[in-house]
């Protein structure tokens, strides 16, 4: 991760002028001038040396590097592992696209979701002309499921908790996609953090870097527990709670809250849970609220055409069993 130097030299020249300034008013004669002199400048010298400090710490995070092995792996880019990894990079499109279409080129984050003036923050552009070009099958792979760069530092921002569940077969086809995109744009800028960036990692860690998955099976198609795996891999619990109990609007950054589906599903026939994710209209004709990014896009609180662009109609059905089987759980919760 690129460090803004520009912002670490003002950091240093600021707190070298009011360390100065503090010597000065210490050797001041006059009782006046060095006593408010020095409690004034001293003040200021020590915050912009915890600033310095804690800066460090997050420039640090940035840039410590993982171990996690890189597997030996090519993938065979079958005409099916392409067509699948297609269907399954529609989860990527909010984050690896500007306009929501699976040509994953990339995007500014501060322009786009409203970040605080952190530096530069894209996310890559993941089609042959962009910047894993160089990146062998399996360090892509090692990137989806754990979070880690090429290099072995951990990726920012990147939904390990999800991606983390796929299986052995479901990653190699969202790589198989990945090399099968037309080739668009260019790399995308390299990250860069200045001293508000390293020190937002110390109030709000973007890193999602995680420990080794290794092999995943794919679960039985048509089954419950494949229901479940599809649950997990398009990140439900991120917005609905670990338990799907549903999470509370605690005001904080992140996945808005979504209500409880333990409670909500069993309500619900197949054919309403079919045709929510086919038109978005809620049984009683409800829809799904609508928000507006920074950069002007509106996107649907709960997303699903993407999660309809991702699935098949025998997964969602089982996603409808696995729902169905849940035991009511209070809630919703912070959790």
């Amino acid at each position: 991760m690129a460090i803004d130097f520009v912002s670490v030299l003002i950091l240093l020249i600021l707190l070298a002028l009011f360390g100065w300034l503090t010597l000065r008013a210490w050797n001041a004669k006059r009782a006046v001038v060095k006593w408010p002199g020095c409690v004034l400048t001293g003040l200021v010298t020590l915050s912009l040396g915890l600033v310095a400090i804690f800066a460090a710490i997050g420039f640090y995070k940035l840039n410590e590097r993982r171990t996690n092995p890189v597997a030996d792996i090519r993938v065979a880019a079958t005409p099916a592992q392409i067509a699948r990894g297609e269907r399954l990079a529609n989860v990527c499109v909010t984050c690896h696209s500007w306009n929501d279409q699976v040509v994953l080129s990339g995007s500014d984050f501060i322009a786009k979701f409203g970040f605080p003036p952190v530096g530069i923050l894209h996310s890559p552009n993941l089609t042959p002309a962009g910047n894993i070009s160089d990146w062998s099958d399996g360090e892509l792979i090692r990137a989806i499921r754990e979070g880690v760069h090429k290099n072995g530092r951990s990726l920012l921002i990147m939904p390990v908790e999800t991606f983390g569940n796929l299986s052995d077969d479901d990653v190699q086809a969202i790589v198989a996609y990945l090399r099968a995109q037309p080739a668009t744009d260019r790399p995308t800028p390299t990250n860069q953090f200045n001293v508000l960036g390293a020190l937002f990692m110390n109030l709000s860690d973007l890193r999602t870097a995680q420990p080794p998955v290794g092999s995943v099976s794919t679960p039985p198609p048509g089954t419950s527990e494949y229901g479940k795996y599809m649950v997990d891999v398009l990140g439900c619990r991120g917005c609905h709670g670990t338990r799907l109990q549903g999470k509370l609007d605690l005001g904080q950054p992140g996945p808005p809250p979504g209500p409880n589906l333990t409670r909500i599903v069993p309500q619900w026939t197949e054919q309403d849970f079919m045709t929510f994710f086919n038109t978005g209209v809620l049984p009683g004709s409800g829809t799904v609220p609508t928000v507006t990014l920074a950069g002007g896009q509106t996107e649907f609180r709960m997303p699903w055409p993407e999660f309809r662009a991702a699935t098949t109609d025998d997964e969602l059905r089982a996603m409808y069993a696995y729902l169905q089987s849940l035991p009511a759980v209070d809630g919703p919760s912070a959790e």
